[in-house]
């Protein structure tokens, strides 16, 4: 399994157009071989911060998918550019659940 984590920092008053505006991407993506989870969120108590959580099944699913993003059409929501961004890939060798 692989996790990638990050965020991305949005004028405060843009934040819930930027997470809006990632829908159809997130349906796609959940949509791919391989994508467990995929989701971009805002931050409860950050408002110029939004959160992204993805699980693949492989490496080679996050590739696939990371290659297909060139190619991704366009979406009809107005489309706001981060200010900042920081995303992280975590490769996993085992899990257990906590509770």
């Amino acid at each position: 399994m692989v996790i990638v984590g990050g965020w991305f920092t949005v004028d405060p008053g843009e934040r819930d157009a930027f997470v809006a505006g990632q829908a159809d991407a997130i349906r796609r993506s959940r949509a791919e071989q391989g994508c467990i989870e995929y989701v971009i969120a805002a931050d409860p108590v950050d408002p110029g911060r939004a959160v992204l959580f993805e699980r693949w099944a492989s490496q080679a699913d996050l590739d696939a998918h990371l290659a297909g993003l060139a190619n991704a059409p366009a979406s009809d929501a107005p489309q706001v550019a981060p200010t900042g961004l920081s995303i992280v890939v975590y490769d996993v060798s085992g899990e257990r659940t906590l509770a």
